[in-house]
């Protein structure tokens, strides 16, 4: 007996059953932080390597960003990035669409990975403005 090629699509189709993307917990990323705070962003990234002189302060100002603690937030939370007005520099609750995230992971970008001239960020300070961002990036 020859099988139809149509009848032996048919049944694997059907033993397959509804093909849908894993939703298992271990499939999703987990959580944000809570302890992810823009405090904690500030005070552990932004004061320490991006205000230095000459970058993102007063003096500085590069790509009219200005990232000391009395400034950065209303610069950067929900307005267009100069380099790539389509986004945001920082999205709320959106990493991947956040200028900001790109930037301190080199995926994306224009220009060089921040902070430039020094090293990467570590995952921890990364997954710290990951985490506070995908919180909707709020100020506290």
């Amino acid at each position: 007996m020859r099988s139809s090629p149509l009848l032996l699509v048919a049944v694997l189709l059907a033993g397959c059953g509804e093909l849908a993307t894993p939703t298992s917990p271990d499939a999703q990323e987990p959580p944000p932080n809570p302890a992810a705070t823009f405090t904690r962003v500030q005070n552990e990234i932004f004061t320490p390597t991006c205000a230095s002189i000459g970058c993102h302060d007063r003096i500085g100002q590069q790509e009219g960003m200005i990232l000391t603690a009395d400034r950065s937030y209303d610069l950067i939370v929900g307005h267009a990035s100069t380099e790539i007005p389509s986004l945001l520099r920082v999205a709320p609750g959106d990493p991947a669409n956040s200028y900001l995230y790109r930037k301190i992971t080199g995926s994306g970008i224009t220009g060089d990975r921040m902070p430039q001239s020094l090293p990467p960020l570590s995952d921890a300070q990364i997954q710290l403005v990951r985490d506070w961002i995908r919180r909707g990036a709020p100020r506290d």
